[in-house]
């Protein structure tokens, strides 16, 4: 469970050799999806993409800030 107004490093890794974008537009649909998904809850510091894995620094807003 992730709690108001704490950072967190979220990171994944592929499996093996493989890749998690392939292409350019991989990039793009992962930061589109992950901003759809986010931004109502959590403020994104910073983030890293690479072909086969991601790190985010991200700081979960505030109750205060996620009811309004």
């Amino acid at each position: 469970m992730l709690e108001f107004e704490r950072y967190y490093h979220i990171y994944n890794h592929a499996n093996g050799c493989e890749n998690l974008f392939r292409e350019e537009k991989n990039y793009t649909f992962f930061i589109d999806k992950y901003r759809e998904h986010t931004e109502a809850v959590a403020e994104t510091m910073a983030w890293c993409l690479m072909p086969n894995h991601f790190h985010i620094l991200l700081r979960i807003k505030s109750e205060k800030e996620i009811v309004s």
